[in-house]
C-alpha cells in the first residue's frame, strides 16, 4: 500500500507478512470506531490520573483524527487475520502513538486498560449499529415510502391474484404493494429491534471478562465518551462473561438483514415477472428504462436494479450463513472469528442499504402500471367462479371453470350457457368487490 507517511510499527509489519489473504483491510468503519475508543480510553485514564494528562490529549487528539478518518491509508492489515482481531488493534495502537508523539507508548499508554479481546469486538459492534442506524433503517423507511404511495394510488386497480403461480381470485395492484411496503416497515422493525442487543460492547472485560489492570470507572467512563463522539446508545454488557465469549448479537443483527434479503427477494422478483414481456410477458406492469438492454437485440429493455437486488440479497444471505458459522466458533472465553464476521456484517449493511434506495429511486418511484393487461388479467382468470360458489355451489362452479378453460371462453360467457342469470353474475362478478373481499 502506497502512503504518504507510514505511521504504523514493527507488529503491523508483521501482521502485513503474515496475513496476504485477500488483500481487503478491515472495514473502514471499525477502523475509525477504534480511533474513537483510543481516544475516549485515553480521556478516561487522564482523568482517572493514571496516564499524564499531556500524553493522554495527545493520544486523545491522535484518536480523534483516526475517527475522523485522516488516517484510513494506516490501516493495511487484511482482514483475514488473527481472529480476536490482535493485529488491527496493534495497528491502531502503533499509528495512534506514532502520531501522539514522543513519551507515547502502544501498549502502555494507548492500550491502557485494554486488550484486542475487549476493543476489536466493541470496535465492530459500534461500527455495525452505526452503519445500520445511518444507512441500513434511512433507506427501508425510504423504501417502504415509495411502496406506499403506490399502494394508495393504485389501491383501486384490479389484477389477477395468484397462487401457486397459478390464477387466483383478483387482488387490486394497491393490495400487493401494501403488502411489499408492510414487509419492509417488519424488516425495518427487526432490524431495530436487534440493536439494542448489538450496543451492548465489551470494552472493560480485558483479556477474558474479569477487567485485569483496568480501573473500575474505566468501561462506564469510556462508554459515556463514545456516546458523545459516535451519537449512539453504547450500552455495557448483561454480563462480561456473555458479552466477551460469544457474538450472538452480531450473528442476531445479521439474520435481521438477511430477512430483509429475503423480502427484498420476493418483491424483486415480483416485479420482474409483472414487467415482463412486453409481448411474451406478463406486461402488467412497466419498469423505467435506465439502460440499453442488449447489445445485439434493439429496443430491449432489461430489469437492470431488480436484477441489482436480487444478487445484493443473495449475497447477503450468504453473508449471514458465513456469520451464523462464526458465531458457533466461540470457545471457552473468547470467539476468535470477529474479523469475518465485521467483514461480512458491514457488506451487508452497505450492499443492502445501497439495494433498497436503488430500488426506491430508479423502479418504484417511476414504476407504472398497464392498466389494460392488468384488467384483461383479472377478468380472464377462471379463479373469479369462486365468487360463485354462494349461489351454484362449488361443484358447478367447477364445471363452468373447465368448460371454460377448454374452450378458451369467460366464466360469465359458459355460466349464461349453463342457465346462470345475468343479475347473479353482475352481482358475484363485480372485481372490485371480488378484490375487497370481506372488507366491502
Amino acid at each position: 500500500m502506497a502512503v504518504q507517511q507510514q505511521l504504523w510499527g514493527s507488529e503491523t509489519s508483521k501482521a502485513i507478512d503474515n496475513f496476504p489473504v485477500s488483500g481487503e483491510a478491515v472495514p473502514t468503519p471499525v477502523v475509525r470506531m477504534l480511533g474513537h475508543i483510543k481516544a475516549a480510553a485515553a480521556r478516561v485514564n487522564g482523568e482517572l490520573g493514571k496516564l499524564d494528562a499531556d500524553v493522554a490529549e495527545r493520544i486523545a487528539a491522535a484518536g480523534d483524527a483516526v475517527a475522523a478518518g485522516e488516517h484510513d491509508d494506516q490501516f493495511p492489515v487484511d482482514v483475514f487475520q488473527t481472529g480476536s482481531g490482535t493485529s488491527s488493534n496493534m495497528n491502531a495502537n502503533e499509528v495512534i502513538a506514532n502520531l501522539a508523539g514522543d513519551a507515547a507508548h502502544p501498549n502502555d499508554h494507548v492500550n491502557m486498560g485494554q486488550s484486542s479481546n475487549d476493543v476489536f469486538p466493541s470496535a465492530v459492534h459500534l461500527a455495525a449499529v452505526s452503519e445500520t442506524v445511518n444507512r441500513v433503517l434511512p433507506a427501508l423507511e425510504k423504501l417502504a415510502g415509495a411502496l406506499e404511495v403506490k399502494a394508495d394510488a393504485w389501491r383501486d386497480v384490479v389484477k389477477a391474484g395468484r397462487t401457486h403461480m397459478m390464477d387466483a381470485v383478483p387482488v387490486t395492484l394497491g393490495q400487493e404493494f401494501a403488502g411489499y411496503a408492510t414487509q419492509i416497515r417488519l424488516g425495518h422493525d427487526r432490524v431495530r429491534g436487534a440493536l439494542p442487543r448489538a450496543s451492548q460492547i465489551p470494552l472493560g472485560g480485558t483479556a477474558t471478562g474479569t477487567g485485569l489492570n483496568t480501573h473500575p470507572e474505566f468501561a462506564s467512563r469510556v462508554r459515556a465518551k463514545l456516546r458523545e463522539s459516535t451519537g449512539l446508545d453504547v450500552e455495557g454488557p448483561a454480563d462480561p462473561f456473555e458479552a466477551q465469549a460469544n457474538r450472538d448479537s452480531l450473528v442476531e443483527l445479521s439474520g435481521a438483514l438477511k430477512v430483509v434479503a429475503v423480502s427484498l427477494t420476493k418483491i424483486a422478483n415480483d416485479l420482474v415477472i409483472m414487467g415482463s414481456g412486453p409481448r411474451t410477458g406478463f406486461g402488467e406492469l412497466a419498469l423505467p428504462e435506465l439502460q440499453k438492454g442488449s447489445s445485439i437485440m434493439p429496443g430491449k429493455v432489461n430489469p437492470v436494479i431488480p436484477e441489482v437486488v436480487l444478487q445484493v440479497a443473495a449475497q447477503v444471505i450468504g453473508n449471514d450463513t458465513a456469520i451464523t458459522v462464526a458465531g458457533t466458533q466461540g470457545n471457552f472465553e473468547l470467539n476468535v472469528r470477529v474479523p469475518m464476521i465485521a467483514r461480512n456484517l458491514l457488506e451487508s449493511t452497505t450492499i443492502l442499504a445501497s439495494a433498497s434506495t436503488l430500488l426506491a429511486d430508479k423502479v418504484i418511484d417511476g414504476l407504472e402500471p398497464v392498466e389494460e393487461i392488468l384488467s384483461r388479467n383479472a377478468e380472464s382468470t377462471p379463479a373469479i367462479a369462486t365468487a360463485l360458489n354462494p349461489y351454484i355451489g362449488y361443484d358447478k362452479a367447477t364445471e363452468i371453470v373447465k368448460e371454460a378453460v377448454a374452450s378458451r371462453r369467460t366464466i360469465r360467457e359458459v355460466a349464461v350457457e349453463k342457465g346462470v342469470d345475468e343479475a347473479t353474475l353482475d352481482e358475484a362478478l363485480d372485481l372490485r368487490k371480488m378484490a375487497r373481499g370481506s372488507a366491502a
